[in-house]
């Protein structure tokens, strides 16, 4: 059975930096495309880094520069390193997983992360 984890969310200072980990269980993640996903309240949920099967990335706007998506293939791990973390980061962060894009998503609990002084 197909599973995503997300870890390594919390309480941080503007400025500060978080590293969130999606482990996946039941598939490897290097035939995936893996995703990060946030939901803030009141908005809707928006792609924020993702990697490919090939290893290529892609980042919103809003954290390029900021943020680094990166995939350990031994420990079948997706991370999300966020640096200079700001206020308008703080949401839900999800992984998502899709084996090509016709095939249906899989989704993990999500880790809260907060950007607040």
């Amino acid at each position: 059975q197909l599973q995503l984890v997300e870890s390594g969310g919390g309480l941080v200072q503007p400025g500060g930096s978080l590293r969130l980990s999606c482990a996946a269980s039941g598939f490897t993640v290097d035939y995936y495309a893996i995703g990060w996903f946030r939901q803030a309240p009141g908005k809707q949920r928006e792609l924020v880094a993702a990697i490919s099967s090939g290893g290529s990335t892609n980042y919103a706007d809003s954290v390029k520069g900021r943020f680094t998506i990166s995939r350990d293939n031994a420990k079948n791990t997706v991370y999300l390193q966020m640096n200079s973390l700001k206020p308008e980061d703080t949401a839900v962060y999800y992984c998502n997983a899709r084996a090509s894009p016709i095939s249906p998503a899989h989704w993990g609990q999500g880790t809260q992360v907060t950007v607040s002084s």
